[in-house]
């Protein structure tokens, strides 16, 4: 976690404040509603005074006509009010939902061009939460926690003025009990957010355990640790009824501010039935007073209401908010190549120190240095753990050096856009990762624009095509979760498409063939050589025999080049190289 993530949010108002920027596109629909909100609500505060009047009226022996004319007036105003609080709350809904959109496709946006460094320390799970849940609380507060806002703060501001035009001394009796209510749903509200953003944070913890056990579900199986697993997910969820519980004990605690309003009505209709035996106030003044009190009082609530949703969305959404403050790489989405970064393949490692930030006190690769040549086949051997893996991660700009430089064609890496780079290099791995749609979308992934004559060419060369014509659906095969519909040859060799229509410069290859059998790994072993012809290729290995004919091989031993040169000239030496390769032909 970055250093700004780590600080506190401070106001956690105005963290959530810093949504309503996804507000501007529907800014002036946003102002309609409001003011049809404004309209709506100081209708309604016509009611108690015309009701009140109507009483007066019949009091007073008015005329049928008079009276009828007053019901009118009132039935017209409850059509108005309905009208504009109908059309404020369709533009309300549509504001919402296209504000939630913005948020969500920001924040994906955001996410996806985070660096390595971020993904190294958060888990999936708990991202997905992010993006799903949290967002799924802000659903209300974006626009009608807000307008609820100010229609009470009108209702109760409006309220409180015709009500001290009635009787300025029953308006301060009426309003002695306000502050306490107040205060009340102030200290409750506190509570209610610290423990909506301990539950929200166990929530995360327990979606990560659910996405990580479906991913990795034959394990689970295999190792027959379905309790285990059980057990851990029914920890986190007790953790989220736990905090719920206690949350709930505050929630339970609002209902004291409903004991107060019923009190404060009851003493003020006996208040004002003293003031109209004594002659000081009308009937029908005390029922306009009384509804009013019931509004005021029913407002007062619902801004308590109001407060405590604020305060649990803020407890839930602080970690969402901080994610946008995260520094992001400079992706150029329109990016089109610049004869300035094009790539020839010549490759520098000059004196490179490097530690994984999450681990800086373990130095992965020491003073490490060697040199490429243009399209030449670069082979890095080693035991686990010896730094090969981490100088593919290097080669891809996942990660920057803090100690020497890291060159293309000459140039250090820090020149070249992110974008530059990787757009001239193709990586296919050991552990191929598929998405869940056709074989036509996995190999088109590597050129998003391509045509099918293309996809199919590609397939050719990676000798994928045999297998994908031979299904019914061809192209248009579902790969399934992971690919798991295919075999793992199978698997390689779509990657090995996908890589072959982004027609890289730079090719680098992790333990690509170290996982298939003899006959998968011979044709993958083809498609790899038609694929690091005229390119500069790195590929790690671990099966030393696919490594024999690489113009130079470099061995590794816990972050250090220990030795380096021609398969030939390696097994003449006895060092590192000429054991690790007794040692798997011994088997």
């Amino acid at each position: 976690m970055s250093e700004k993530s780590k600080k506190s949010p401070g106001s956690g108002l105005r963290e959530l404040l810093k949504l309503y920027r996804f507000l501007k596109p529907h800014a002036w629909k946003f102002i309609i509603g409001l003011l049809f909100l404004l309209i709506s609500s100081g209708a309604s505060l016509m009611f108690p005074k015309l009701l009140g009047d109507m009483v007066d009226m019949g009091n007073k022996g008015l005329t049928l006509r008079e009276i009828t004319r007053t019901g009118l007036l009132l039935l017209i105003i409850l059509v108005v009010q309905a009208f504009f609080a109908f059309f404020r709350t369709r533009i309300f809904v549509h504001v919402t939902e296209r504000t939630l959109a913005s948020i969500r496709q920001s924040l994906y946006n955001r996410l996806i061009r985070l660096p390595m460094t971020f993904f190294s320390e958060r888990r999936v799970g708990e991202l997905n939460s992010r993006i799903s849940a949290d967002i799924s609380l802000l659903h209300d507060s974006i626009t009608d926690t807000l307008a609820d806002f100010l229609s009470q703060l009108l209702v109760i501001t409006g309220g409180i003025t015709l009500m001290m035009v009635t009787s300025f001394k029953l308006t301060l009796f009426t309003l002695a009990i306000v502050p306490a209510m107040a205060l009340l749903a102030f200290f409750a509200g506190r509570a209610i957010r610290r423990y909506s953003k301990k539950a929200q944070s166990f929530v995360a913890e327990s979606n990560t355990i659910v996405e990580e056990t479906l991913q990795g579900i034959q394990n689970v199986k295999a190792f027959t640790n379905e309790t285990f697993e059980s057990k851990r997910y029914r920890e986190k969820t007790e953790e989220v009824a736990r905090m719920g519980i206690k949350r709930g004990k505050y929630q339970a605690s609002m209902s004291f501010i409903g004991m107060g309003i019923f009190m404060s009505m009851a003493l003020v209709i006996w208040r004002g039935a003293v003031m109209i035996s004594n002659g000081l106030m009308e009937a029908g003044e005390l029922f306009s007073f009384v509804i009013y009190s019931g509004f005021i009082a029913g407002n007062v609530a619902g801004m308590a209401s109001v407060y405590t949703r604020l305060q649990k969305t803020i407890g839930a959404a602080e970690n969402l908010l901080l994610l946008f403050d995260e520094p992001v790489e400079e992706i150029d989405e329109n990016y089109v190549p610049q004869p300035a970064y094009t790539l020839h393949g010549e490759i520098q490692f000059d004196h490179v120190n490097f530690s994984y930030p999450s681990r800086e006190d373990m130095v992965v690769l020491k003073d490490v240095s060697f040199n490429i040549n243009s399209g030449q086949e670069i082979a890095l051997v080693g035991p686990s753990g010896a730094g090969k893996t981490t100088i593919a991660s290097l080669l891809l700009k996942f990660y920057d050096v803090k100690n020497g430089r890291i060159l293309f064609d000459g140039r250090d890496s820090k020149e070249f856009p992110v974008t530059a780079l990787r757009s001239q290099t193709a990586i296919v791995m050991q552990d191929v990762f598929l998405f869940g749609g056709t074989i036509r979308e996995n190999i088109g992934y590597g050129k998003p624009d391509a045509s099918e004559p293309e996809i199919i060419e590609a397939a050719v060369q990676a000798n994928a095509w045999d297998f994908i014509r031979s299904f019914p659906d061809g192209l248009d095969t579902v790969v399934g979760e992971r690919g798991v519909q295919l075999s793992g040859g199978q698997r390689q060799r779509v990657a090995i498409a996908r890589a072959v229509l982004r027609d890289p410069r730079i090719l680098i290859l992790d333990e690509a063939t170290s996982s298939l059998d003899s006959e998968s790994e011979r044709l993958v072993q083809e498609a790899l050589e038609k694929l690091m012809h005229g390119r500069t290729s790195v590929v790690i290995a671990h099966r030393l025999s696919t490594v024999r004919n690489a113009d130079r091989i470099i061995v590794l031993n816990d972050g250090v080049i220990v030795e380096q040169g021609t398969h030939n000239e390696l097994i003449a030496n006895s060092g590192l190289y000429r054991s690790l390769t007794e040692l798997q032909f011994a088997r």
